[in-house]
């Protein structure tokens, strides 16, 4: 028990310490740069998408699974703005169309 002392004080320094916060927060500002950028590439990709397929006037099932599931809600779950969520509605609106390899 007589270097319960020393380690808590050697714990209490390192969490005081300055250099450890700074370190704590750089990690956590890359991590919410890399949020942000995957934020912005999900955002390009499903507008880009969403205005093709809405030009085309339909959507095929691969199609939409791809941008639905693997795209916007994941999307949307990040924290995503309201832009993609209007061209998802429009999207939603389209005629569904099989694939080329659906019989």
């Amino acid at each position: 028990m007589d270097w319960l002392p020393t380690v808590a004080t050697i714990v209490a320094a390192a969490f005081g310490s300055t250099g450890l916060w700074q370190l704590i927060q750089r990690r956590l500002d890359k991590k919410d740069v890399r949020t942000r950028m995957l934020l912005g590439l999900g955002h390009d990709r499903i507008i880009d998408l969403s205005m093709r397929y809405i030009e085309q006037g339909y959507i095929t099932r691969s199609e939409y699974e791809n941008l639905h599931k693997y795209l916007y809600k994941p999307y949307i779950e990040m924290g995503g703005n309201g832009t993609a969520k209007r061209l998802m509605e429009a999207v939603n609106k389209l005629p569904l169309h099989k694939d080329s390899y659906e019989k």
